[in-house]
């Protein structure tokens, strides 16, 4: 005969158990869920354990002989609040990297592995955003949510916000002198990636992992930001063609996707409000090729050239990328080859007619820190990569040891990609417009050119003047900003950055003044730290389904 309080437990409820999973008995039986895998093909999920109980209930098999059971510590008063299942953990090489049975092994090379960095919070400043106490205090935002603030470099666009906000008719208001828009980048957290890499969410309760409970969220704050336009990363497959592009259709949106190479069944979003813009060209990028073993990865790029409506020059274009970098810290090689191969898209998109560029805008996630080398490079438009360690590229790693220097050329030459980023066809037609040119120049001139070109083959460049929406630190603290945050990290890896305009920005080293005017940065809405976020148990979170921070910045365009 069993116990009262047993007998209470439940009807027909077995717990599946392999010995690779843990039952957390620190959590109340109306809040356990069981996971994904074990549930019959005829039940929805998540599905909640009953609180209707009754007799049948049989003592779960790994609890082993009755007498063990019932001499535990076992008892539905140590309950409390927390998750109830953890999910196996695949072996991972590094974080949010595939499991090793499902990565792609064409060279026969096995790469490094990363050491895990641990955060030690008590060393973390104080804050120099607004506390949640606080914000649930002034903005009345529900138990356990951070408010987020807009920062404002504009008067004029801090009026037309509030103005929008009270629902006031702003279509016609200034159309024909100014073009002002929204652009958001947001990692949304693959389902896929979410459960191979369940160790980095061993602090999130099982309920909030579920994808019947994240996607909801996802789209409520999507909806509420309102973007113009949306660059998505770990944007799943099947979750795209069955819920995403609808519910963002319904919002006015227009869908672009390309899903990662090989076996990956994630990819990047391009959406844009057709009130907004007209599509002028969709260009797709895959960085991995079967004959460069540099490029054994599956990671992808997209770019499109959007035209603003109700503007006054019929020919004024937009160019926004979107990409999600190799995430391994050890790879900076490969990282920067992706990243070339993005850039040579570009310039081969963002061309206007008289020559120039029309503004462009690279959002997504980067997989490297601010300050990085590769960081500088896209903000500055030149990097000298000679002697730097392969594993210093994307500033991941603190203190890499015994690592390879990177080497020159990064890429083979048949990848058909200059040191300047733009594909070889394109460069070929430059020099030989300078070969003309030199011909009437004298002899000793030439030859110091070529001895000049000999010097810069450690040398990348690009023909773009970008600047982050972002300044990743507080400027009254010091204290980091934070874009992502889980159980291993909390670090900024994504961004936006944007072709300024000359008024906006000082001129920065390596970059060309050819571009067709520019975009100025109107406002952006504010980051976290990381103290903030821990607050709220981190990310994901019961308001926030990913582990990534949606970054949005709005930007008026500037002609020449």
């Amino acid at each position: 005969m069993l116990p009262r309080h047993v007998q209470r437990l439940g009807r027909d409820w077995i717990t599946h158990w392999n010995g690779s999973q843990i039952l957390a008995l620190n959590s109340p039986v109306s809040s356990c869920m069981r996971w994904a895998g074990h549930y019959p093909p005829w039940a929805s999920f998540p599905l909640p354990i009953s609180a209707d109980f009754s007799a049948n209930w049989r003592a779960p098999p790994f609890f082993g002989p009755w007498r063990q059971f019932q001499n535990s510590n076992w008892h539905l008063d140590n309950y409390t609040q927390s998750c109830c299942f953890h999910l196996p953990n695949p072996s991972m090489k590094s974080e949010r990297e595939e499991p090793l049975t499902k990565k792609r092994r064409l060279s026969g090379q096995d790469d490094t592995s990363t050491p895990e960095q641990q955060t030690d919070l008590s060393n973390q400043k104080e804050v120099s955003c607004l506390s949640v106490a606080q914000n649930e205090e002034k903005h009345g935002s529900r138990k356990g949510t951070i408010k987020r603030h807009w920062e404002y470099f504009c008067q004029q666009s801090r009026t037309m916000k509030i103005a929008k906000n009270k629902g006031s008719d702003q279509s016609n208001t200034g159309s024909e002198a100014t073009f002002d828009f929204t652009v958001m980048s947001y990692n949304i957290l693959s389902q896929n990636l979410l459960e191979d890499n369940s160790h980095l969410y061993k602090h999130c309760r099982q309920r909030l992992l579920f994808w019947t409970y994240r996607f909801p969220n996802i789209l409520q704050e999507i909806k509420e930001l309102d973007a113009d336009v949306l660059c998505l990363q770990e944007v799943q497959e099947d979750h795209y063609r069955t819920e995403i592009k609808s519910s963002l259709e319904s919002l006015g949106y227009h869908c672009e996707y390309k899903m990662r190479t090989g076996r990956k069944p994630d990819g990047c979003a391009i959406c844009f409000k057709t009130s907004k813009f007209s599509l002028i060209s969709s260009n797709p990028v895959e960085f991995f090729r079967r004959d460069i073993p540099l490029l054994d990865r599956d990671n992808i790029g997209l770019v499109l050239l959007l035209q603003p409506r109700f503007h006054c020059k019929a020919n004024a274009a937009i160019c926004i990328a979107n990409t999600h970098l190799l995430y391994n810290p050890r790879r900076g090689d490969i990282k920067l080859t992706q990243l070339a191969i993005l850039l040579a898209e570009i310039a081969s998109v963002a061309p206007q007619k008289d020559g120039s560029f029309c503004p462009v805008i690279i959002c997504g996630d980067f997989n490297s820190v601010p300050g990085s080398p590769l960081y500088r490079f896209i903000k500055e438009g030149k990097l000298n990569y000679e002697g730097l360690a392969i594993g210093k590229v994307s500033g991941q790693e603190q203190f890499p040891r015994g690592q390879r220097i990177l080497s020159i050329p990064i890429w083979p030459k048949k990848l058909g990609i200059s040191q300047n980023c733009v594909y070889e066809i394109k460069q070929q037609q430059k020099e030989e417009n300078a070969e003309e040119k030199l011909k009437a120049a004298k002899s000793d001139n030439a030859q110091e050119i070529v001895i000049a070109s000999e010097k810069l083959s450690s040398k990348l460049r690009h023909h773009f003047k970008l600047s982050s929406v972002y300044s990743h630190y507080f400027p009254e603290t010091g204290i980091p900003e934070v874009t992502t945050c889980h159980s291993r990290s909390a670090v900024t890896v994504d961004y936006i950055f944007y072709s300024a305009a000359n008024d906006a920005t000082a001129d920065q080293p390596g970059a060309e003044d050819s571009f067709c005017g520019g975009l100025k940065l109107l406002g952006r809405l504010a980051l976290l730290t990381e103290k903030d976020l821990w607050t709220v148990n981190g990310l994901p979170n019961e308001n926030n389904s990913s582990d990534h921070l949606p970054l949005l910045a709005e930007f008026r365009l500037i002609e020449r």
